[in-house]
C-alpha cells in the first residue's frame, strides 16, 4: 500500500513473524547467497552483506543459518544457484503490482505467478508495463522516538538521502539505489535504527482503493503472492484510508 500505509504493512508483517518465521529466514538465507556471491563473505568488504547481516540478527536467525547462506554464496558449500528476477502486473482493482523473486527455476516461479494473478482476476505483464509508475530506490522507515527530524538529517543527508518524509508513524528516509549502503552505514554510525530498510518500488502514482470488497481482495492477492516460495517481496500502488485498509482485515 501507498503512503502512510507502508508502515501497516511493516507492523502487520512483524505481528505475523513468529508464524512464518521460517518463510522470512529462507528469504533472507537466498538474498545473502546472491549478495556474498556478487561481492563476497566478508561483510568489512561487502557493505549490502553487511546491512542484510544486521536485518538477520534482528530477525533472530540463526547464526548457522546465516554462516550457510554466506558460504554458499561463495561457493564454500554446494547448493541452489539462485538468480533474482522482477515480475510486473496488475492485480485486483486496477493495482499495479511488482514482485521480486530469488528462485533456482524461473519457468516455476513465473507459472507460480501467473496462476495467483489468474486467481485473483489480475494479470502478470510484460517487462516495463507498471514500472514506469514506480520508483526504485533506497527506503528507511525510523521510529519518531528513535530519533528528532534533525539528528536524522544530519546522519543521512551527507550520505547521499535526498528526501525525508515526516508522518504521524514516523520517517520514511529515501535515497538513491547507488546510496543505499552509505546511508545504512551512517545510520548504524549514529546509533539510529530502521524499522525497515530496503531497495524498494516505491509508487509514484496511485490507484485509490475505496470498496472494501476490493480491498479484501488485493488483501487476499498479495498474501498469496507472499506465501509463494521464490518471492522476496511485493509492491503495490494502492491507496485507501484506514477505515477501508480495517475493512479488509476484518
Amino acid at each position: 500500500m501507498a503512503g502512510h500505509s507502508k508502515w501497516a504493512k511493516v507492523k502487520h508483517i512483524k505481528a505475523v513473524a513468529d508464524v512464518r518465521r521460517a518463510k522470512v529466514f529462507s528469504r533472507l538465507s537466498r538474498e545473502i547467497t546472491i549478495v556474498a556471491r556478487a561481492g563476497g563473505g566478508d561483510a568489512g568488504m561487502n557493505p549490502r552483506l553487511r546491512t542484510l547481516l544486521l536485518k538477520a540478527r534482528d530477525a533472530n536467525m540463526p547464526a548457522d543459518n546465516i554462516e550457510r547462506a554466506v558460504k554458499k554464496g561463495t561457493g564454500e558449500l554446494s547448493g541452489a544457484l539462485y538468480e533474482e528476477f522482477v515480475y510486473e502486473g496488475y492485480g485486483p482493482g486496477g493495482v499495479a503490482t511488482i514482485v521480486k523473486v530469488a528462485t533456482d527455476n524461473r519457468n516455476r516461479a513465473a507459472s507460480e505467478l501467473r496462476s495467483v494473478f489468474t486467481r485473483f482476476g489480475g494479470n502478470l505483464a510484460g517487462a516495463g508495463a507498471v514500472a514506469f509508475l514506480f520508483r526504485h530506490m533506497g527506503q528507511f522507515l525510523v521510529a519518531k522516538e528513535a530519533a528528532t527530524e534533525d539528528a536524522l538529517m544530519e546522519a543521512v543527508l551527507d550520505a547521499g538521502a535526498d528526501d525525508i518524509i515526516s508522518t504521524a508513524d514516523g520517517f520514511e528516509v529515501r535515497c538513491d539505489v547507488q546510496a543505499f549502503d552509505r546511508v545504512a552505514h551512517a545510520l548504524g554510525q549514529k546509533g539510529i535504527k530502521a524499522v525497515s530498510a530496503e531497495i524498494a518500488y516505491v509508487p509514484t502514482s496511485t490507484v485509490p482503493v475505496t470498496d472494501a470488497g476490493v480491498a479484501r481482495a488485493l488483501a487476499k492477492f498479495q498474501e498469496a503472492l507472499e506465501e509463494l516460495e521464490d518471492v522476496q517481496q511485493v509492491f503495490s500502488n494502492e491507496e485507501m484510508d484506514d477505515a477501508v485498509s480495517a475493512a479488509a482485515d476484518a
